[in-house]
């Protein structure tokens, strides 16, 4: 079996991409990717051991896009579109799967004007744009957060699941800024840092790489030892090492703490699309499995209150919603729907 994986853009969709290629791999799969010289898709797949070859083809987002900058981001689509039909055809191609992001259209497209089954699998609990146009012409359309959805759960890497435990009490927090850096929670953490160091709480920090020397240096200032990144790849392990986690809000992240029963303060990114990581929290905090505040004037007392909360119980309710072998379930499904 010959399979394509698209999609990309944030680290969200990449880290899909990543966990359904491993799973791939392991049943004999063939796989490649393509995705877009734009975003986080050559950082995370450039090279990458999981894929036999992969592409990076020039496309951006073109929801937010105006006047020319549209029809350009349009015309490069359709040029990666003409691109992916022949590297689709190239490898003989037998199933794609798009993880979604801007990078996934050009060879979504591709896949169903070659008539290639299409499998795809929605990330956020508010659908994208893409996906819903999509949608109807897919042979399957996974979502965590559908009740239709033929697999239930969210493709997390085998990883957070070996390493999760039950957080009893807390002795280290790590804040998550991500790849680009969140300024909102970049700014909680040293807000934070000296009643954290009173306490004895260890602090980790991914600031991100754009803020990650104005962090640096605050925390300098404040003369507070800390654990900082700007960019890793082995952020599974630091999450292993945590107690707590203050973090945005996008799916993959959020299903990765779940999975390794990291309880979570959860800071919706304020302007994405369809206010969705707002709602993927939601789900969070509606199940008593964690914490969510919008940016403001409120983050500092709530995160400061949270430090008295008892973690042991969240952490062991974590574990149990989050639901082991949902990446292979989904490899394996794609023979059986072939059939």
């Amino acid at each position: 079996m010959k399979l394509c994986i698209t999609g990309g853009g944030t680290g969200g969709h990449l880290m899909i991409a990543d966990a359904l290629a491993h799973k791939a791999l392991e049943n004999g799969y063939e796989v490649i990717f393509i995705g877009s010289t734009n975003g986080q898709d050559r950082k995370y797949f450039e090279g990458a051991s999981n894929f036999s070859h992969v592409y990076f083809l020039k496309t951006s987002g073109v929801v937010n896009q105006k006047g020319f900058a549209k029809v350009k981001a349009l015309w490069n689509i359709f040029r990666a579109f003409l691109a992916s039909r022949e590297i689709l055809k190239k490898h003989k191609i037998d199933a794609t799967y798009s993880v979604g992001g801007f990078s996934a259209a050009a060879a979504s497209f591709a896949t169903l004007s070659l008539r290639i089954p299409l499998f795809m699998h929605e990330q956020n609990a508010i659908r994208g744009r893409l996906n819903s146009l999509l949608k109807p012409y897919a042979k399957r359309f996974i979502s965590a957060y559908d009740k239709d959805s033929p697999i239930k759960g969210y493709p997390v890497k085998d990883v957070f699941f070996k390493s999760q435990r039950v957080r009893e009490s807390l002795k280290s927090i790590i804040f998550l800024g991500g790849s680009h850096g969140a300024k909102a929670i970049n700014d909680l953490a040293l807000s934070v840092a000296k009643e954290l160091e009173g306490r004895g709480i260890k602090i980790i920090h991914q600031a991100g790489e754009s803020d990650y020397e104005r962090v640096k240096k605050e925390y300098e200032i404040l003369g507070i030892e800390v654990e900082l990144y700007g960019f890793t790849k082995d952020l599974d392990k630091l999450i292993a090492r945590a107690d707590l986690a203050v973090s945005r809000a996008g799916a993959s992240t959020l299903w990765e703490l779940s999975a390794n029963g990291l309880p979570a303060l959860f800071v919706p990114y304020p302007h994405a699309a369809s206010d969705h990581q707002y709602h993927n929290a939601s789900f969070i905090v509606k199940n008593e499995l964690g914490w969510c505040q919008r940016e403001g004037d409120g983050l500092r007392e709530k995160l400061l209150n949270i430090l008295d909360e008892e973690l042991a119980q969240k952490s062991k309710k974590l574990m149990e919603c989050s639901i082991d072998g949902v990446a292979d379930l989904m490899i394996k499904d794609i023979k059986e729907a072939l059939r």
